[in-house]
């Protein structure tokens, strides 16, 4: 088992003893591997920034839609309301000449 070891990295002190020192090919080796881990741990940190985002992104698009569907709302409620306004001013006006009109008939007698 350890001579494969030997093979795939070199002469590694930690694995085999009676080396001196890393050779090239097994710090090559090791500086890949970290290098993979350091690699795959920061993108996955990445990914979940990016899908906390999304989430974020997703419920701030859902409260605008709220809110859009409550804006319309409001504005049909001010409009009913605008709409009854002016029938009663309409109403008001209509009475005020009806008012004036019988005044006039009872100064003209």
């Amino acid at each position: 088992m350890i001579l494969p070891i030997h093979v795939i990295w070199g002469c590694v002190p930690e694995i085999a003893r009676g080396c001196v020192d890393m050779t090239n090919a097994s710090s090559t080796y090791l500086s890949i591997a970290i290098g993979a881990v350091v690699g795959t741990l920061i993108s996955l940190w990445v990914y979940k920034i990016q899908k906390n985002t999304t989430i974020k992104q997703e419920e701030t698009l859902r409260r605008i839609t709220d809110l859009e569907e409550s804006h319309d709302k409001v504005l049909k409620s001010i409009e009913q309301f605008q709409n009854h306004q002016e029938r009663v001013l309409s109403e008001i006006l209509s009475l005020d000449r009806k008012i004036d009109a019988i005044i006039e008939q009872k100064n003209n007698r």
